[in-house]
């Protein structure tokens, strides 16, 4: 059980082969100032292959937190139903001199920023086993955990935290990753639901039109759906009495009414002055 993906940056190739994978994490940024230059290829390609994508940024984390978040988030504008993760890490001459304290201090700064941006998208962290049991001091990542192994199997990181996500091997210029869900579907399902549930469809403003024109006529029309618009009426402030029967009042009504909202003018209650009678605003 589980299903396969891959992390992608610049020196991978723009369109990788897809074969056999689920998910995609394309590198976006790096600090303030580097950007992927193939990532929006990467990321077209994923797409295209049905892949669930994510993307991710990896931080100098001498900077701001908010001000790199807001640079990959100029970058990545990830829609609902795709993922953002932290690549936390600091191996390199820019993050070697930023103490521990600091580095955990980015991270959790820059996880709950984004999340703040992106509410309806998944955010969550990458790091390794050094990292997350060695340097972290808050057990913080958000949505979810990523983590990464050297010579474990997939989908045996050796952590007991409630990772989603194992980073296992680098194989054929690629890193190779594993999320222990079932399928593409429900590791889509899951990111989607991040997303604000659709509004509800708008009640019907009142009954429907009864199929029954409403006229002065004789014999005078005298039944329920008379009483009905009458009531409707009167209830919005007309003074009209509620008899059942279509007489000159009602009549006279209905056209005050029709000339108000600029509908024909003819004293005939049909669709359009029954659906009118029960509309927004209330006159």
């Amino acid at each position: 059980m589980g299903i396969y993906g891959q992390d992608w940056a610049s020196y991978q190739s723009a369109t990788p082969d897809t074969t056999g994978l689920s998910f995609a994490f394309v590198k976006v940024s790096q600090g303030l100032t580097y950007t992927n230059p193939e990532w929006t290829t990467q990321r077209d390609h994923a797409r295209a292959a049905g892949l669930v994508v994510g993307y991710y940024h990896y931080p100098e984390m001498a900077n701001s937190a908010q001000q790199e978040a807001d640079r990959f988030l100029s970058l990545a504008q990830p829609p609902n139903g795709e993922l953002v993760c932290l690549d936390w890490e600091g191996y390199d001459s820019a993050n070697e001199s930023v103490d521990h304290a600091a580095q955990v201090a980015y991270k959790d700064a820059w996880l709950r920023y984004v999340k703040g941006r992106l509410p309806h998208n998944p955010v969550g962290l990458y790091c390794n086993t050094e990292y997350w049991q060695s340097i972290d001091t808050t057990g913080y990542f958000q949505d979810y955990l990523w983590i990464a192994t050297d010579g474990l199997p997939a989908g045996q990181p050796g952590i007991s935290a409630n990772w989603l996500f194992h980073q296992y091997a680098d194989s054929g210029g690629a890193d190779q990753d594993y999320c222990h869900l079932g399928s593409t579907g429900e590791l889509r399902s899951w990111a989607a639901s991040f997303a604000p549930a659709p509004a509800p469809a708008p009640a019907p403003a009142g009954p429907p039109w009864p199929g029954e024109y409403l006229r002065l006529q004789s014999p005078m029309l005298h039944d329920d759906n008379v009483r009905t618009w009458q009531q409707r009426m009167n209830d919005r402030g007309w003074a009209l009495t509620v008899d059942g029967w279509y007489g000159q009042q009602s009549d006279s009504i209905c056209r005050q009414f029709q000339q108000e909202k600029g509908l024909t003018v003819d004293g005939i209650v049909g669709p359009a002055s029954w659906a009118a009678a029960w509309a927004d605003p209330v006159t």
